[in-house]
């Protein structure tokens, strides 16, 4: 079980609205800030970090309205939940990240071709340490909440304002070089950062492919759930063990061997004991166990 985890539904879904909701709240803010700023400076940098901003606030409302969604209890039409819409909205922001990424390359391109000199150039530095100040305070809000609660949606979007550190101060440099002659500097790496975004948006999209795909959770997790298994008292071996995961719940089914001569009472209740022992040790785990006679 990772270190800190937490299991209580509650205080689950407390992290993660916090975490959504700051995320929502700092994107919409760097639109507002870096706008006005682009529009005095016409820097092609400056546009990237600002249609990036622009795709944070759309990825980020995504992610609000996907973490909500897979909150929600299992009912009679998802009877095992809703925890991969959190998957979901990992793709949804890596078709985002994407889309910016093309807008920048054209407008990188088309600066290449016919350099232009920038305007309030300091104005722009001045923005990108407002941002980096404010991505790091996101950034250390949403550490906590994925270590206390292992979201997807949460990690995918702590990927990309990750990626934003190193845009926002390569920006910075990019605009120096343009106030003092360096003519195609900004194009130049406005270029580079619309690379790096789409290579951040590949990694978004087969992280949250994955999970859709039911993988099965890791070695040590598996080797540790049959381990207990075989510890109940009475047990006489465990075999098939399958495991998948959906948010924040992880679904084990496993065969357990037990005495041919024990009565169908005995045997159910063997089986809930080992049902119990793995739950009791991964709370997040849904566990179905069936008995096979030896």
């Amino acid at each position: 079980m990772a270190t800190g985890l937490i299991t209580d539904p509650e205080e689950r879904a407390r992290l993660l609205k916090i975490a959504t909701y700051a995320s929502v709240g700092v994107a919409v803010a760097l639109v507002a800030l870096k706008g006005s700023v682009w529009l005095a400076s016409g820097s092609v940098s400056l546009l990237a970090s600002l249609i990036d901003s622009f795709m944070d606030a759309g990825a980020s409302l995504i992610n609000l309205f996907a973490v909500r969604f897979a909150l929600k209890p299992a009912d009679k039409g998802h009877r095992f939940g809703h925890g991969k819409a959190e998957a979901l909205a990992g793709l949804a922001q890596s078709a985002f990240i994407i889309a910016s990424a093309v807008l920048v390359l054209v407008q990188g391109v088309q600066r290449l071709i016919d350099p232009q000199p920038l305007d309030a150039a300091w104005l722009g530095v001045g923005v990108m340490l407002v941002s980096i100040a404010a991505t790091i305070g996101l950034l250390l809000v949403q550490r906590h909440v994925i270590h206390r609660t292992q979201s997807t949606a949460v990690s995918a979007d702590s990927l990309h304002y990750r990626s934003d550190l190193l845009m926002n101060t390569s920006i910075i440099v990019a605009l120096i070089l343009a106030y003092y002659g360096v003519a195609r500097a900004d194009a130049l790496f406005g270029l580079l950062i619309a690379i790096y975004i789409g290579y951040g948006a590949v990694r978004i999209a087969l992280s949250a492919i994955e999970i859709l795909m039911d993988p099965e959770l890791p070695d040590e997790i598996r080797a540790n759930a049959l381990a207990v298994a075989r510890a109940v008292p009475g047990v006489v071996g465990v075999h098939d063990l399958r495991t998948r995961q959906s948010g924040q719940h992880w679904f084990m089914q496993v065969h357990v061997e037990l005495p041919a001569e024990l009565s169908l009472r005995e045997a159910h209740v063997l089986g809930e004991d080992v049902r119990l022992a793995i739950e009791h040790e991964y709370p997040q785990a849904d566990v179905l166990v069936h008995t096979d006679p030896v």
